[in-house]
């Protein structure tokens, strides 16, 4: 320290320690600005600021489900809509499982499948046969097709990761859901009002869990029959916890037991399932960590410890060796 001190006032004159500090210090303010400035978006203010904005244009706060049609999508329909019955229900499905409820959701997907694999396909063909040069049929034709099947393919792939991470979100957030549930219940409220009120609690957290949730209490409002409802909710979110828990519902209001028992005894299985999935990944984890240890733990060892001896091996044999 006495030799860097040294060296700054010899720089800086006899205050240079100060300048340093001083410098050290406006640099670490430079530093912290940005993140003290960035702020992150915080859902309750998100939820309050569409309240606002309903409330402005005098509309009242409804569940919009369907959304307005696409006029340039209807104009394509026969060529967007999927001909066959079962596969545009089974592409439906796929769509509301993944978040996507709107009535042109199976229009949008296809025409993002169309345009992406043309517009790959014309790409790759300009590529193979313009600015690669002389190239064998074989690559010609990879170039050209496999860009057009990869923009093809790769909306429905996107499609399928969204369903398998909004699955997790329900999944994670069902518990705590499952405990709001029994404590509104358990306070009076029948199960409609249990059903809003939870819904309403956890939508900052698990927005997700929370729409399936409020379209249950929307469609048993409309007047439609509770389980037929509930069963609809657990073929949109797919999910076995969520398909047990309709389960014990339904055979609770039809054997006229108790909710609140059913419940309680239901949230205490879901936990301990959070709690057994949670240790199945902290039980997995240092199996996945070896495969990381022996790829850049071992190899950096190995050259640390053997390193210096096929050095000086190298060095022995290329001076003519060295008599014993």
């Amino acid at each position: 320290m006495d030799m860097i001190a040294s060296v700054i006032e010899g720089m800086l004159g006899p205050d240079g320690m100060m300048y340093v500090a001083g410098a050290a210090g406006v640099l670490l303010v430079l530093l912290a600005l940005p993140m003290l400035l960035t702020k992150k978006n915080d859902p309750l203010d998100r939820i309050a600021r569409e309240r606002k904005e309903q409330a402005l244009e005098g509309t009242p706060e409804t569940l919009n489900r369907h959304g307005t049609r696409n006029e340039h999508l209807a104009k394509y329909a026969q060529l967007l809509d999927p001909q066959d019955a079962e596969e545009m229900t089974k592409a439906r499905k796929l769509l509301i499982q993944a978040g996507y409820t709107h009535r042109d959701a199976v229009r949008t997907l296809t025409a993002a499948q169309l345009l992406l694999g043309l517009g790959l396909l014309v790409l790759g063909v300009l590529y193979s046969f313009l600015l690669a040069g002389d190239l064998t049929l074989v690559k010609q034709v990879s170039y050209t097709l496999i860009p057009g099947a990869v923009g093809y393919y790769a909306p429905k792939y996107w499609v399928q990761k969204r369903v398998a991470k909004r699955q997790e979100e329900i999944q994670q957030g069902f518990p705590d859901a499952l405990d709001l549930l029994l404590v509104c219940v358990e306070a009076g409220q029948s199960l409609d009002q249990s059903i809003i009120r939870m819904a309403t609690e956890i939508e900052p957290s698990y927005p997700a869990l929370a729409g399936e949730f409020l379209m249950v209490a929307q469609e048993m409002k409309a007047g439609k029959d509770k389980p037929d409802v509930l069963r609809a909710m657990a073929e949109r979110c797919d999910i076995n916890d969520i398909t047990s828990f309709v389960t014990v519902l339904i055979q609770s209001a039809t054997f006229g037991t108790s909710i609140a028992d059913a419940l309680r005894v239901y949230a205490n299985e879901m936990r301990d399932k959070r709690v057994m999935r949670a240790e199945e990944k902290a039980n997995v984890l240092p199996t996945k960590l070896t495969v990381g240890t022996m790829m850049f733990c071992v190899p950096p060892l190995l050259i640390i410890l053997i390193g210096p001896s096929l050095h000086g091996i190298a060095d022995t044999l290329g001076g003519g060796g060295v008599g014993f």
